[in-house]
């Protein structure tokens, strides 16, 4: 009996020996206490990712011979993208990585722990698994955790010398802790090495590149909307995601495209390179380095006080005011020691500040930062300090904003023109050289014009002799059709004067059309000023359609266009400017909704109705507006309610009670669905798009983003169910409350819905609309069920049209102008 229960456990070791090795022969999908990664004489096993895109396991890089834990895309195992144990590597092919005490640990062949992950004891789980993800992140987590991004260690928060998709550079400002990149020693050696690419949190962000304590490379300051210096084309193929609050400061990379994947990896040589891997391919191809070989990208290659500009020639110059150090090295193209100042500074003596334009701003060494400031209080700060040398906007966003103020030499300052994200820097000198620039630029100006007066006195004849029979030929064959426009025509001069030349810090607004700008004309007028871009696909005739149309509208809820401007290339519409912006700015902010209590609320609502009965019964013209919404409404400084944005209306004859068009425009939320499905369009359309408007004020929500913890309807289907519950006080914004007439809130609510039923028949007139709002004793018919009364997903309401020929504008002002006929 005893030899047979030997036998028996005899029998059970082998057992257990043979499945140990053939799980060693094999590739696994999880690390668990039990079982675990070997590199044992060619039975080495390992880990692998889900989707077979990432692999773990044991590697020797290059010539060498030493053992080390890395992870590598499974299709090119020579692009190893981490490594556990870069300064502690194994001399054999005896190690293991297995669980035990909660934490990864890396065994050598005498079992002693070669690397460890960093949970603590407190942290450690009872039941850890370690998973490789198709991301490329190794994570250890408990295996029953709910949470599947409760981990407890990820790689990714350790990263070596590669950024992946999906991984951050930067910081934990809470905690200090930083992830960055950091050299391989050789090719064949991974330890760190002396290169490090890194998130620089001192004074505003930026990515540098430093060789040791030798700073090499750096990207510029954020500016709000971008790294200053960087300009990567290649952002087709992924998108750089930068996130900057009180608790984290970092940037990370997304892809773009499903073809192919790209990473970033820290070069042992000291060049930062974004790899391309197309899907299929065991090839890896370079699509940027940094720096690229470009001298100006090579940190304070001009010295202190000089621009690098690889458009000019010589490409390093000094500022304005300031001279070579050393004028034989930069005759001998060696431009190290940089600029010094012509003449030296006289504090409060009159000094100034010259502009240099488009530069990706000085290094952040001695300077100071206030994020509140507006430039003319920087000027004016920076003159107040002897020491100060220049100034900025430190955020280039809306018209800029913030102060920068540098004090002692501007290091590596270079000329760089990034559409949107622009910026200027304005070095200060003393008042002669201020005179002197002046008086350059003066002279370098009258040269320009004697020039071109030449040239313009040549056309200037043959421009009159083309005005003369131009005019000649009008007596003959009559008006000319500009003059069937009766409008003021604006000159050019006085809009460019008004606008400050287009200044972005005038701009209030920009749709279909082009921008929109905030202007102040000699009499001191406020206007508002719509100008066409170049890269829009509207011109000439569009804008005519829109100014035929409008100026034969007169009325007190309809915003006033006061004239035009046709001139050289310009297309131009100047209207009266409303100071109180747009109703979405109110009713969907959580702050200002309350600036607008019920009883404005409800002028609001009578006022706009107002507008779209006469625009549609007791105008000379019947007009369909076809693109009613909150953000079309503009209010003026009584907050009285306007109706804007013409771009997309049409004229309907007397006879005519429905369109149909296969170019459906418009915003899906306001789109009624006879229009948004079949492209039909009426004056009901407006109705639709009217009681959706009403419905939003009264519940201070977005139709088309609404969403309630108990269905999946939007804000129109919500009110309907409410309405069939009798509680539809319950839409009642809540900011309301106390100010609003129940009465008041509820027939509104009765004549949103039945402005937003399915069926144009159904609906009322804008004319019953008025009168229903107006006299409270009205007997209201009850709602049928409205218009996209089906429960939806969270996907975008935009995808479901049926025309994909038409477009989805955004929730806010319009100013698209499709042909008014």
């Amino acid at each position: 009996m005893v030899a047979f229960h030997l036998f028996t456990i005899f029998h059970a070791i082998v057992s257990l020996q043979s499945f140990l090795k053939f799980a060693r022969a094999a590739h696994i999908d999880t690390i668990t206490p039990i079982r675990s990664i070997i590199d044992d004489d060619g039975n080495a096993t390992t880990l692998v990712s889900a989707g077979q895109t990432f692999e773990l396991g044991f590697f020797s890089p290059g010539n060498s011979k030493n053992r080390y834990l890395g992870i590598w895309y499974k299709s090119t195992p020579d692009q190893v993208v981490w490594i556990a144990n870069r300064n502690s590597p194994l001399n054999d092919s005896n190690g293991e990585l297995t669980i035990g005490d909660g934490n990864l640990v890396l065994l050598s062949r005498t079992r002693s722990v070669v690397w460890s992950s960093t949970v603590s004891r407190d942290v450690a789980n009872n039941n850890p698994v370690c998973l490789l993800l198709d991301t490329g992140n190794l994570v250890l987590k408990e295996k029953e955790s709910v949470n599947s991004e409760a981990y407890a260690w990820q790689s990714f928060d350790y990263p070596t010398d590669t950024l992946l998709e999906g991984m951050k550079l930067g910081w934990d400002l809470n905690t200090g802790f930083e992830r960055f990149l950091r050299s391989w020693k050789s090719a064949d050696d991974p330890a760190t090495g002396e290169f490090t690419y890194r998130m620089s949190v001192k004074g505003l962000p930026q990515v540098v590149l430093d060789m040791g304590s030798t700073r090499k490379f750096r990207t510029g300051t954020w500016n709000g909307v971008r790294l200053g210096g960087l300009n990567l084309l290649a952002e087709t193929i992924f998108k750089l995601v930068y996130v900057f609050t009180d608790d984290e400061a970092y940037l990370m990379s997304e892809s773009t495209v499903n073809f192919a994947v790209s990473i970033v990896r820290m070069d042992y040589s000291g060049v930062e390179q974004r790899l391309l891997l197309h899907k299929g391919s065991t090839k890896w191809s370079v699509m940027y380095s940094v720096p690229s070989g470009q001298l100006c990208e090579n940190y304070a290659y001009c010295g202190p006080n000089a621009i690098c500009a690889v458009t000019e020639n010589p490409i390093c110059t000094c500022f304005k005011g300031y001279s070579p150090k050393s004028e034989q090295a930069w005759k001998e193209l060696n431009w190290s020691s940089g600029c010094k100042r012509k003449k030296p500074m006289e504090c409060e003596k009159g000094e100034g500040f010259v502009k240099v334009v488009g530069v990706k701003l000085p290094d952040m060494l001695e300077f100071w930062l206030d994020k509140n400031m507006s430039l003319k209080e920087c000027e004016a700060s920076c003159l107040k300090n002897c020491s100060c040398v220049a100034y900025a906007n430190s955020d280039v966003r809306k018209g800029g904003s913030g102060c920068l103020m540098w004090f002692g030499d501007l290091i590596d300052v270079k000329e760089i023109h990034v559409k949107g994200s622009e910026q200027n820097i304005y070095v200060r000198l003393p008042a002669s050289e201020i005179k002197s620039i002046r008086d350059a630029d003066k002279r370098k100006r009258l040269k320009y014009i004697l020039g071109a007066s030449v040239i313009a006195g040549i056309c200037i004849f043959g421009i009159a002799f083309w005005c003369i029979a131009w005019k000649l030929r009008k007596r003959v064959t009559g008006k000319s059709k500009d003059e069937d426009i009766d409008l003021p025509l604006f000159d050019l001069a006085a809009i460019i004067s008004a606008t400050n030349n287009f200044s972005t810090e005038n701009m209030i607004g920009e749709g279909g059309f082009g921008p929109v700008y905030k202007g102040s004309l000699s009499t001191g007028q406020e206007i508002a000023v719509k100008r066409l871009s170049k890269t829009s696909g509207q011109g000439l005739k569009e804008l005519k359609n829109e100014v035929e149309l409008i100026a034969k509208l007169q009325h007190r809820n309809l915003v006033a266009l006061l004239g035009c401007c046709i001139q050289r290339e310009e297309r131009i519409l100047i209207y009266e400017y409303m100071p109180n912006k747009s109703l979405d700015h109110f009713i969907f902010d959580s702050k200002r909704s309350s600036l607008l209590p019920w009883e404005k609320r409800f002028d609001i609502v009578r006022g706009i109705a107002r507008g779209l009965l006469y625009l549609h019964q007791d105008s000379k013209l019947q007009i369909i507006h076809r693109d009613l919404k909150a953000g079309n409404i503009l209010l003026d400084i009584n907050l009285d309610p306007k109706i804007s944005d013409f771009g997309l209306a049409r004229i309907f004859r007397d006879d005519e009670k429905e369109a149909e068009t296969r170019r459906v425009v418009g915003t899906h939320g306001y789109m009624s669905p006879e229009y948004a499905v079949d492209g039909k369009f009426s004056i009901k359309s407006d109705v639709f798009g009217f009681g959706v408007v009403l419905l939003e004020i009264v519940s201070g929500k977005k139709n088309r983003s609404f969403n309630f913890p108990d269905h999946h309807h939007n804000l129109l289907g919500h009110a309907w169910l409410l309405w069939n519950d009798e509680k539809a006080l319950d839409l009642l914004d809540v900011c309301l409350k106390d100010s609003c007439v129940e009465s008041q809130v509820l027939r509104c609510i009765q004549v949103g819905l039945l402005c937003v039923q399915k069926f144009p028949r159904d609906r009322p007139t804008m004319s019953s609309v008025v009168f229903m709002l107006e006299n409270e004793g009205a007997i209201l018919p009850q709602p049928k069920q409205p218009g996209f009364f089906i429960e939806r997903g969270s996907s975008n309401e935009c995808s479901t049209s049926r025309s994909t020929e038409g477009f989805c504008s955004e929730n806010t002002m319009t100013i698209s102008i499709p042909s008014g006929r």
